[in-house]
């Protein structure tokens, strides 16, 4: 089953920020494919928690699509195994295949960037 994210609308930016990925305050959308409740699945549902979590607290949200349920929905990113976790934002899209036990491959893998301190 899949649920859908809420939209946050349009934001306001100055003319001069480039719309990529290079913002590091920016909100993550994570979709996680997997195939019913297995071992695999669930290992890789507790891994990403645990990762948004210390990487991305506030500023990421997570939808687990079990292609079981809603296979039809493997084609719209190109899902060729499972686990499978798709970035969706910020472009451009990423793909790390796998339970996401190794932290430090899913964070380059995603690209995820620190948040920025606002200390002067």
């Amino acid at each position: 089953m899949s649920e859908s994210l809420p939209s946050t609308g349009p934001r306001s930016q100055p003319d001069h920020v480039a719309d990529d990925d290079t913002d590091p305050t920016g909100e993550y959308s994570l979709r996680l494919y997997v195939a019913g409740q297995t071992p695999k699945s669930l290992t890789a549902i507790a891994n990403l928690k645990r990762i948004c979590e210390e990487h991305l607290a506030g500023r990421y949200t997570i939808e687990v699509v079990d292609l079981l349920v809603t296979p039809q929905l493997a084609a719209g990113d190109q899902i060729v195994a499972v686990p499978t976790l798709v970035r969706r934002l910020p472009p451009p899209l990423k793909r790390v295949i796998g339970t996401l036990s190794d932290s430090e491959r899913v964070i380059v893998g995603l690209d995820i960037r620190p948040k920025r301190s606002r200390a002067s």
